[in-house]
């Protein structure tokens, strides 16, 4: 989508895709990774994703990266910490930090880590993309990661002829054929009872899939 779009999302408050809680796919299969303790944690277009927060309070420092300022500054602001700025980095990013969390507001595109990181998550970032741009999205965040670095994708299926996205539904055939990451499947559980937006769209089926991602 283009940045404007998403721009305006936040400025008008139309942000049906941030959630009040934490998603139940962290909770139940974070410890699939199987990771040491205090790994740090990419979270691409992050928003300001609650799931950062049960991160940070089970050990694992986090990177951030959001597009709009607004979601960057509602983060902390909800959060009740005072940011601190790191300053810009060289592709024009603006990172803040408390405690041990640094979101960088920016297009992830132009986000290089200045180490590449054993982990990611991803609940809401790849079914943010349309078709065209999720194989540079991929091959942008294997790039960020280092060689056998794990990650949870977390995508929607839907029948995307009975609603534009975004969201996009992302097939488990899409998934599989993801450059740089080998997967499996965790779960798949029907949610379309808990999504009325979706139920009043005319939507039929509706399911959420976690899947394991590892960087090859």
């Amino acid at each position: 989508m283009e940045k404007d779009f998403w721009h305006e999302r936040w400025r008008s408050g139309q942000i049906g895709f941030h959630r009040d809680e934490v998603h139940w796919a962290l909770t139940r299969h974070w410890s699939s990774l199987g990771l040491p303790a205090g790994a740090p944690v990419l979270v691409p277009l992050s928003g300001k994703s609650l799931d950062m927060h049960w991160l940070h309070q089970n050990g694992y420092p986090v990177c951030g990266v959001e597009l709009d300022r607004i979601a960057v500054r509602d983060f902390f602001a909800e959060w009740n910490r005072q940011a601190q700025s790191v300053g810009v980095d060289a592709r024009g990013l603006s990172g803040y930090r408390a405690d041990d969390v640094v979101l960088w507001q920016g297009d992830f595109f132009d986000y290089v880590p200045s180490e590449p990181f054993p982990a990611f998550y991803d609940r809401a970032a790849l079914i943010a993309l349309p078709p065209n741009l999720r194989a540079a999205y991929a091959g942008h965040l294997r790039k960020c990661m280092i060689e056998g670095a794990r990650g949870l994708l977390v995508t929607l299926e839907y029948d995307q002829k009975q609603k534009e996205g975004p969201p996009f539904s992302v097939l488990p055939e899409e998934v599989s054929r993801l450059d740089g990451f080998i997967s499996e499947p965790l779960e798949r559980r029907d949610v379309l009872n808990e999504s009325p937006k979706f139920k009043n769209r005319g939507i039929s089926s509706l399911h959420e899939t976690v899947y394991l991602l590892q960087a090859v």
